[in-house]
């Protein structure tokens, strides 16, 4: 049996550690804010395009060093943010045979899994989906769930095959791209204005922002995919355009950014926005757009710093 450790047990993670278990996987999760809970009851999955359903974890631990087994898969779904050791993570986990799998936000965050683990397959994983953690313990799934997968530098293996198959076998979508790295700016293109925007709006959900902001949310988009063509990675021309569509498509959503500034936690500013406008600067790119969003969600990191 396929042994999966998923590391980060929250919204992205439970989920989609739900889906491998659905698909005969053996699941087990790192779950530190939620262990007690979890430990005892398991999740409530609540997925509004699949279905509601209860997901037991085949171990419940609070560091990967507790893991009693060898995984096949370690998956790492935490928030990308400067506090956090992602290496130090999972390290305790990697073996030989493990295959290294994040799915994360963000630009240009993939040396250092690289760096750190030359002797593995590291796989690159990008989720397309809104999806929440209302509650200790419960996930509430609204609309989409698409997974790109890929291994580091680029090609896809047959364990990013396998994963992919278990995937598409739970019912959601997944796909493995030879060039994943294109596939992190092409979400960029969507997070870079929703994620901020949404928290210095005062908490508007992506649908009132599109609906005021559509011009400033296609200027961001825009920078976008001038610093990721710059950076060899072009982006196909419509890319704006279906952004655009699926956004005015999809149920009035909370971003991961809101709700974690809402809840008082570390944003992933840098990863989503800043990792991008180093790469501009880098390249030689005007964004002035994203500059002035990332200025102003330093700002509001700095509040929150003297609110603590």
């Amino acid at each position: 049996m396929i042994k999966v450790l998923v590391i980060g047990a929250g919204a992205i993670g439970a989920f989609y550690g739900s889906l491998l278990a659905k698909a005969g996987a053996e699941v087990s999760v790192v779950c530190r804010s939620d262990y007690d809970h979890v430990k005892q009851h398991g999740f409530i999955i609540d997925s509004h395009p699949l279905d509601r359903r209860h997901f037991t974890p085949t171990q419940v631990l609070k560091n990967a060093a507790d893991f009693e087994e060898t995984a096949d898969y370690v998956l790492l779904c935490t928030k990308v943010i400067p506090t956090l050791d992602r290496i130090g993570l999972i390290r305790p986990a990697v073996t030989q045979n493990t295959a290294i799998v994040f799915i994360q936000n963000g630009v240009e965050i993939e040396q250092e899994m690289l760096d750190a683990f030359p002797n593995n397959e590291v796989i690159s994983g990008l989720a397309f989906i809104g999806c929440n953690r209302v509650s200790p313990g419960e996930i509430l799934h609204l609309a989409y769930g698409r997974l790109a997968l890929g291994n580091l530098p680029n090609g896809v293996s047959a364990k990013t095959a396998q994963l992919c198959e278990l995937f598409n076998q739970s019912g959601i979508e997944s796909k493995a791209t030879e060039d994943i790295v294109t596939g992190r700016w092409q979400k960029c293109v969507w997070n870079a204005p929703f994620n901020p925007l949404s928290v210095l709006s005062g908490g508007l959900p992506t649908l009132d922002i599109l609906q005021n902001q559509e011009l400033f949310v296609r200027s961001i988009m825009q920078e976008v995919c001038d610093i990721a063509a710059a950076a060899g990675h072009p982006l196909p021309d419509d890319i704006i355009s279906i952004n655009i569509e699926h956004t005015y498509a999809m149920p009035p959503y909370k971003t991961s950014m809101l709700l974690d500034y809402e809840n008082g936690l570390p944003m992933e500013t840098e990863a989503i926005l800043g990792n991008a406008l180093r790469a501009a600067q880098r390249l030689g790119i005007a964004a002035p757009h994203l500059e002035s969003v990332y200025a102003l969600m330093k700002l509001r990191e700095l509040k929150l710093s003297y609110l603590e």
